[in-house]
């Protein structure tokens, strides 16, 4: 059997720099009807579960440490037993969420594997020091996290994260990517690498 993309979708606070919004979150499922790779972890562990089933989970990714992508990981890793992978440059902004909890590091160029697809990880910070997008080439898809959206880059207005840096990580990791692959975003709707690309230079004018 093939694996294909669940989609979970959360909601709670986002907070940071003593600001709180109210956030939906994609939570992304990758795997097969025996096991899964769970994407994001936000909010809601008993939702994310109802999704997994009774499926084994290989993993928990974080894309990035901001709370609202890993406040439900602690309680969905004791739940399934499975690992939680963080890149470590995202570490500072972990620990103000899970301080007694010690993720497994992530690093640019591993390879996950599920459902026998593989899942490679690229390093592209701005949003946050350690984002990372996951790409499958065999699904067409990459789950961009918060690094990029349907009309344009994550937001980089925050505590550690940086605009010329995230709009490198678009033009050397995912600008890179086929034109025709599937953004899965950790917000909102979905787009395309090549619907994305066409916008670049605009962002660059913006500044921001």
């Amino acid at each position: 059997m093939s694996a294909r993309i669940d989609h979970v979708v959360t909601s709670g606070v986002f907070s940071l720099d003593g600001q709180d919004f109210d956030v939906d979150n994609n939570v992304w499922l990758v795997g097969d009807d025996t096991e899964v790779l769970v994407v994001d972890a936000a909010h809601d562990a008993a939702a994310i579960r109802e999704g997994i089933a009774e499926r084994r989970v290989v993993a928990i990714v974080c894309t990035h440490a901001h709370n609202d992508h890993i406040d439900a990981a602690g309680d969905l890793a004791d739940a399934t037993g499975a690992p939680v992978l963080l890149h470590p440059e995202d570490r500072m902004l972990w620990d103000v969420v899970h301080p007694d909890r010690e993720p497994a590091p992530l690093a640019d160029g591993d390879v996950l594997e599920v459902a026998g697809t593989s899942l490679r990880v690229m390093h592209t910070p701005g949003h946050s020091p350690g984002g990372v997008c996951l790409y499958a080439p065999d699904l067409g898809v990459v789950l961009s996290g918060d690094t990029l959206f349907h009309g344009g880059p994550g937001a980089t207005g925050r505590s550690f994260s940086d605009f010329p840096t995230i709009l490198d990580s678009i033009r050397e990791r995912l600008l890179t990517l086929p034109p025709d692959t599937r953004v899965l975003t950790g917000h909102g709707d979905e787009t395309t690498i090549g619907a994305e690309a066409s916008s670049y230079d605009d962002w660059v004018a913006r500044g921001h």
